[in-house]
């Protein structure tokens, strides 16, 4: 099936509207909220599902090795899983994903605990309406609509990305190494992946560590297709640094600047060859607007987890490319779950670059699900056939590595 027109998109489920059928024999009674999907033109007609009890399983799986950014280091996932039952027993799944600590969003583990066990999931089985749209944790809100996306799939026993309008085909992967003590072990890793069949190589980059490790990679790997990223770890006064990454031929130099630094994220595009990529920056499409209109960036990392959803990823997705800038599918880095979501929108022909969503092993001691997420030697992940993702969750796995949960029904 052939992608569709982003204008089709627009009304995908950003505006999420829950329904009661009314009172019954005369007294005010609770029913089954529905969710009503208006899915792209030509697909389905519109279409909608019943819900009976969400679930929340939030678990911490430990990394293979500690990640190591600007800002932080993080040994494990600490994520929360969404367990949606339909009226009809279907199960969907979501994952609200954000880093551990806040030293990447104000959105952490914590914080999306409480909203989706506080206002989300309350909200969602007993109010009249439920707009998406009016929550302010984007992590909390792609966890819930990833699962109601899911439910909505297996309940049409249709791939995800058939929902989306998406033709299926190989992902390119590329990887995201962290912050090493030395140089010797940074071109090791690099090596691993490169051997691995990575099609690029992201390095993260902080004030002294960023000129020297960048030209040591370029001496050994001169043709490797290399991008780094700084996760906002620098201001303009550092321009002389960026001047001298400038000319080893990057692919990108992702988020160099604060997050609220747009104008100035402008002004040092202004002086370089390397295209700036936004990450922290290309939370909404209100963001977004700002960095087109200030020349601030001419690539887009669009995380589905930081955007708040399937949804707003499809739109930023429409509102980038109309402007002319390339785009890729960016990681927290997510368990199974959300990463075998985003595989989906990372299958759309509008995103250029390889995707940060790398194989389970490459992150993970374990992931809950099945199979695990796998790059080809030729480093291309393939979707697994099948409704929905195509990939189980092992509820046997998330029991293990659950250190809370809750249950809500109807």
């Amino acid at each position: 099936m052939a992608a569709r027109g982003f204008d089709h998109y627009a009304e995908l489920l950003a505006r999420l509207c829950l329904e009661y059928s009314g009172p019954s024999h005369g007294r005010p009674r609770r029913a089954a909220p529905t969710v009503a999907f208006i899915v792209p033109e030509g697909i389905l007609e519109r279409e909608s599902i019943t819900i009976s009890s969400v679930g929340l399983h939030r678990v911490r799986v430990p990394f293979v090795e500690p990640f190591r950014i600007s800002n932080g280091v993080v040994a494990e996932k600490d994520a929360i899983l969404i367990e949606l039952t339909t009226g009809d027993g279907i199960v969907g799944w979501g994952e609200a994903s954000p880093m551990s600590g806040s030293f990447y969003s104000s959105d952490t583990p914590d914080t999306c605990w409480a909203t989706l066990k506080d206002e989300i999931v309350p909200a969602l089985l007993s109010l009249g309406k439920l707009d998406l749209t009016q929550v302010g944790d984007n992590f909390a809100k792609a966890g819930i609509e990833g699962a109601l996306w899911d439910a909505f799939a297996h309940t049409q026993q249709t791939a995800l990305c058939d929902l989306l309008g998406i033709e299926r085909r190989p992902v390119p992967s590329g990887v995201a190494i962290g912050i090493f003590d030395t140089i010797d072990e940074l071109i090791d890793r690099v090596n691993r992946y490169v051997n691995e069949g990575y099609q690029r190589v992201k390095i993260k980059i902080q004030p002294g560590w960023d000129v020297e490790p960048v030209a040591a990679i370029r001496a050994h790997f001169p043709q490797l297709p290399l991008m780094v990223d700084a996760n906002a770890a620098y201001t303009l006064n550092d321009l002389q640094i960026f001047l001298e990454l400038d000319r080893f031929n990057l692919m990108m130099m992702e988020q160099p600047l604060a997050a609220s630094a747009i104008a100035e994220a402008g002004e040092l595009q202004a002086h370089l060859n390397t295209p700036l990529c936004a990450d922290e920056s290309a939370d909404s499409l209100d963001t977004l607007d700002q960095l087109i209109a200030n020349r601030a960036a001419r690539i887009i990392n669009i995380k589905v987890q930081r955007v708040g959803g399937l949804s707003e990823a499809l739109a930023m997705l429409q509102a980038a490319r109309a402007a002319d800038l390339q785009c890729w599918v960016g990681t927290m880095p997510e368990l199974g779950i959300a990463s075998a979501q985003a595989l989906h929108l990372a299958m759309h022909p509008g995103f250029s670059f390889p995707t940060d969503i790398e194989a389970s092993s490459r992150w993970y001691t374990d992931d809950v699900i099945e199979p695990a997420i796998t790059i080809e030697a030729n480093g291309f992940i393939n979707v697994p056939p099948g409704p929905g993702t195509g990939f189980t969750v092992n509820r046997e796995k998330v029991k293990r590595y659950e250190i809370a949960a809750e249950s809500f029904s109807l």
